[in-house]
C-alpha cells in the first residue's frame, strides 16, 4: 500500500470516529425521553422506567456509545423503538431505493453537465454559451421540490406517462423500478447538473488557455479530439471534486423529493424516526450517511491520483 493511500485511510478512519462521537453526543443531549414519548404523557413512571431499561437508555453514556460502535462493527445496529424491527433490516430496505435513486440522479447530472459545460466552453461568448449559462442560472435558482411538482403535473397528470409517486419495489421488474425513479432522479439532477455544468465550463476554459492545447492543435489534432482527449482529463480534478460533493448531497438530501413522490427511502425513514423520537434509527442512519460522505471523499482522493499522478507525488 502506498504512503498516499495509507494517509487517506488513516484520515478516513479518524473522520469516522470523530463523526460517531459528534453524532452520539448531539443525540444524547437532546431533551426528552424516548420511553416516555413511546408510552405517552400519561404513562406510569414505573412503566416508563421499565421500558427505558428494556431499551437500554438507562445505561451510562460511555457504555451506550461503546455498545453502539461495537454493534456497528459486527452488523448489529439494535432494535428500532418504534417499529420493533432490527435497524439493519430497515436501513437495508430503504437503501435499496435511495442508493439507486442517487446513482441515477448522478448519472443524469454527469451526462448533462459534461456535455453542456464542454459545449459552452468550446463556444465561449457565442449564443450557445450565453444561452446555456442563462439556463443553468435558472436551474440553480429553482428548488428541486418545485421542479418535481412540475414534472408530476406534466408527465403524470397531463401526459400520463409516469406514476405520480410510490415505489412497488424491484420485485416488479428492473425496468419498472427505473421508470418509477426516473422523475425523482431528474428532479434531483436538474439543479446539480446546472451547478456542475458551470464548474465544467470554467475548468475547461482554464485548460484551453494552456500551451499544450495550442501545441496539440498546431500538430493537426481536431477540436473534438483535443477537447475530449486532452482538455477534459486535465479539467477533471475540480469537476470530480464537485461531483463527489454532489453525490454525497444526493445520498443525504433526498428527504424532500422522497416526500413529494411518496418514496419509502432512507430520507423518509429519518424524517419518520425523528418524529417518533426513534433515536437508535436516527443515530444509525445519520452515521451511515456520514460514512458514505467520507467514503465518497476517499474515492475522490484516489481518483485524483489516477487522473493526475502529480497529486500523489506531492502528498508523499
Amino acid at each position: 500500500m502506498s504512503v498516499f493511500l495509507f494517509k487517506r485511510l488513516i484520515t478516513l478512519v479518524a473522520t469516522l470516529i470523530g463523526a460517531s462521537i459528534v453524532i452520539f453526543l448531539v443525540l444524547e443531549i437532546l431533551p426528552g425521553n424516548a420511553a416516555q414519548i413511546m408510552m405517552g404523557p400519561d404513562a406510569a413512571p414505573d412503566a416508563v422506567q421499565a421500558l427505558a431499561i428494556k431499551l437500554g437508555i438507562d445505561r451510562p453514556p460511555l457504555e451506550r456509545y461503546w455498545h453502539w460502535v461495537s454493534g456497528m462493527l459486527t452488523g448489529d445496529l439494535g432494535l428500532s423503538y418504534a417499529y420493533s424491527t432490527p435497524v439493519s433490516e430497515l436501513v437495508l430496505e430503504r437503501l435499496a431505493l435511495t442508493v439507486p435513486l442517487a446513482l441515477m440522479a448522478m448519472a443524469i447530472t454527469t451526462v448533462l453537465a459534461l456535455v453542456a459545460g464542454i459545449y459552452a466552453a468550446s463556444n465561449h461568448n457565442k449564443p450557445g454559451d450565453v444561452g446555456l449559462m442563462a439556463l443553468t442560472q435558472v436551474g440553480i435558482a429553482i428548488p428541486n421540490f418545485w421542479f418535481a411538482i412540475l414534472l408530476i403535473l406534466l408527465f403524470s397528470v397531463k401526459l400520463g406517462w409516469f406514476s405520480a409517486g410510490g415505489f412497488e419495489g424491484w420485485s416488479e421488474g428492473f425496468l419498472q423500478g427505473v421508470k418509477a425513479l426516473l422523475l425523482p432522479a431528474i428532479s434531483l439532477a436538474f439543479v446539480q447538473a446546472a451547478i456542475l455544468a458551470r464548474i465544467t465550463r470554467s475548468a475547461v476554459l482554464d485548460v484551453l488557455r494552456e500551451d499544450f492545447v495550442r501545441t496539440a492543435r498546431a500538430k493537426g489534432a481536431s477540436q473534438r479530439r483535443t477537447l475530449w482527449g486532452h482538455v477534459l482529463r486535465n479539467a477533471l480534478i475540480p469537476v470530480i471534486t464537485v461531483m463527489g460533493l454532489q453525490f454525497a448531497e444526493l445520498l443525504a438530501g433526498t428527504i424532500v423529493v422522497e416526500s413529494v413522490f411518496y418514496l419509502p427511502g432512507l430520507g423518509r425513514l429519518i424524517f419518520q424516526s425523528i418524529s417518533n423520537r426513534d433515536l437508535i434509527v436516527v443515530r444509525n442512519c445519520v452515521m451511515l450517511l456520514a460514512a458514505m460522505v467520507v467514503v465518497v471523499n476517499f474515492v475522490v482522493d484516489v481518483l485524483y491520483s489516477v487522473i493526475d499522478p502529480r497529486v500523489k507525488a506531492s502528498d508523499i
